[in-house]
């Protein structure tokens, strides 16, 4: 019995390895036929993958019958196909026998198999997925799509949004962009919440075509007539104009929709609002302005005022070409709201107006009294009250009262001795110590502030820190003490006696360690000016002069970044983005330099 046994398992082990062996085979034959068809002769693959199908018929079974289809060998393709359904109980294997009989020209028979396979759904969402993919993937979407309908039809209505999505991706595919509308927006009418689950996909399907965004604004338009009250057809609608960057078309929109649902402004605050953010101020204005007229009892009235005083602002102070009398309206207009709702001086429209006033139209004075008055006011928050100190110490600052603006720091150093907060207010305490050439003072302080929570403190205190240590030789400190006035200059927007200091330093200590760090500095003086092609030519400078230095990867960045948001030119951009993680791999920017490499891929697909 024994011996039995053992004759057993001896064949049981000569059978595994044989399939094993042939398995191996298999796979190694497949390889050199994948290479006869890459090398496009194809008969000596097919003949390959016959050989190979014969031993191991998953292997290669859809690489066989595609060699086939590829020579035009329909009828020896569809005995493969009817072989694979003898091997596989795989209903899916219906859709490759459908392809070769349409091939074949039968496609009545076809047909006939791809509708057999579309009455088998019977509302299991796994079995229909799993059908919509494969007939998908046999490039018959025409069926996928059926087979969707087939599962609304028997889900019924109210789950037409399951497949909405896919549904419309499937229609815009095959070129219905009316039919991949109605999947999305008929689906689920009027239902908000899926609002940007919408825009997603239209996102997805119409991309940047401007034909295809011109025909689904008909098609809205056309709905919009048939179902007036119907708001989710007008919201698609003015997201639409939008993306068309048509801010007018989307403003007689959503005027339209406020008016006729007695919405008291509220989809006109969005509107402008997108418009903000899109650098559409005029359009923007107009919006806040037809909610200003619908009068001060309704309740986005103050607010549209409001957040219309600070889209002039954002739109003056990005504007490097502004006018004198251009600052010393909207000061007015500023002056205007907050004597007339003195609760905004506990808001960040006080900072705003004191920000005008002290960078834009020279009033510093006025921005520190604006500034005390919004601390004084009761319902000021504590977290607000400090953030107006420390603007207030910045405009001491550009009075040349240092004392001021040291003992106004110092105050929020106080406040918020264990928050963020403190953390800027004793940075700035130090780089006034380092203004004013108390050099030993400021870096006992920045190095606490090198281990900040914030990371921007903590960069900036470490490179004032490095500046300073390098810079500070035995007793001789004077040039690093000119280069500290230098950046207070700059500080105080004396920009052309910062530069002249700057020139002196040059001449006179032209092998200086601080040389790379004067034109740093001239870079960003150049960058706040917009003079953008100075500030790189400023950076390139350093990079090639001083690569291996501590500014080699700050130079290589700021560079990148001038070109992604001030040039706009995303090529170069990458370029240098590129170029500062295969040179500064240990930089801290690498992190960064990834990320908006990933963020201008994205943009340009």
């Amino acid at each position: 019995m024994q011996i039995i046994n053992n004759i057993v398992k001896g064949g049981f082990l000569i059978a595994c390895m044989s399939l094993c062996s042939n398995a191996a085979m298999a796979q190694a034959t497949a390889s050199q036929a994948r290479q006869y068809i890459a090398e496009k002769n194809y008969e000596k693959g097919l003949n390959i993958y016959a050989e190979v199908y014969g031993l191991n018929p998953d292997s290669v079974y859809t690489e066989y019958l595609n060699t086939l289809i590829n020579l035009k060998k329909y009828k020896q393709a569809e005995k493969v196909v009817e072989k694979q359904m003898t091997l596989r109980q795989n209903a899916f294997l219906q859709i490759d026998l459908g392809n070769v009989l349409a091939l074949e020209g039968n496609a009545a028979k076809a047909k006939e198999k791809f509708d057999a396979l579309i009455n088998t759904i019977n509302g299991d969402d796994m079995y229909t997925q799993r059908l919509v993919k494969a007939f998908s993937d046999g490039g018959r979407d025409e069926y996928a799509i059926a087979a969707y309908e087939k599962a609304i039809s028997i889900l019924g209505a109210p789950f037409a949004y399951i497949y909405s999505g896919q549904l419309a991706k499937l229609h815009a595919k095959t070129g219905n962009v009316e039919k991949a509308l109605d999947a999305l927006i008929v689906a689920y009418p009027g239902q908000a919440v899926n609002l940007d689950n919408a825009k997603e996909i239209l996102l997805e399907i119409l991309g940047a075509d401007a034909a295809k965004l011109q025909q689904t604004q008909k098609l809205l338009v056309k709905k919009i007539n048939e179902q007036p009250d119907n708001v989710y057809f007008a919201e698609i609608l003015t997201w639409i104009y939008t993306q068309k960057n048509d801010w007018d078309g989307a403003l007689i929109q959503i005027e339209a929709i406020d008016e006729r649902n007695k919405e008291d402004g509220r989809r006109l605050m969005d509107l402008a609002r997108a418009a903000i953010a899109a650098k559409q101020y005029e359009p923007a204005g107009r919006a806040y302005d037809d909610v200003i007229a619908k009068g001060p009892e309704l309740p986005f009235y103050v607010m549209a005022k409001s957040e219309k005083l600070n889209a002039a602002l954002v739109n003056l102070t990005g504007n490097h070409v502004w006018k004198p009398e251009d600052v010393a309206a909207l000061a007015i207009q500023y002056d205007t709201f907050l004597a007339q709702y003195p609760k905004y001086y506990c808001m960040q429209t006080a900072s705003d107006y004191a920000m005008l006033l002290a960078r834009y139209a020279d009033k510093v004075p006025q921005a520190i009294e604006v500034l005390k008055k919004a601390v004084a006011e009761p319902d000021t928050r504590r977290n607000m009250a400090g953030a107006f100190k420390l603007q207030m110490g910045d405009y001491y600052l550009l009075l040349g009262k240092l004392w001021d603006a040291s003992l106004t720091y110092s105050q929020v150093d106080k406040d918020f001795k264990q928050d963020a907060m403190g953390e800027d207010a004793r940075f700035r305490n130090a780089k006034l110590a380092y203004y004013r050439g108390d050099f030993e003072w400021a870096q006992r302080q920045l190095s606490i502030l090198k281990a900040s929570t914030s990371q921007l403190i903590a960069n900036d205190a470490l490179y004032l820190s490095v500046l300073i240590t390098e810079n500070v030789e035995d007793s001789l400190t004077l040039p690093l003490e000119r280069f500290a006035h230098a950046g207070l200059l700059a500080e105080q927007n004396k920009d052309k006696a910062a530069e002249l200091v700057l020139d002196s330093l040059n001449h006179e200590y032209p092998t200086h360690p601080l040389c790379d760090d004067i034109l740093m500095f001239r870079a960003e003086m150049a960058r706040k000016k917009h003079d953008y092609d100075k500030a790189i030519g400023y950076l390139k400078t350093i990079y090639e002069k001083y690569k291996e230095d501590v500014l080699g990867d700050d130079a290589v960045f700021k560079m990148a970044e001038i070109y992604q948001y001030d040039l706009h030119q995303k090529d170069k951009a990458r370029e240098y983005y590129e170029q500062l993680i295969i040179d500064y791999m240990g930089s801290t920017y690498v992190q960064t330099s990834r990320q908006r490499l990933k963020e201008l891929k994205s943009e340009a697909q």
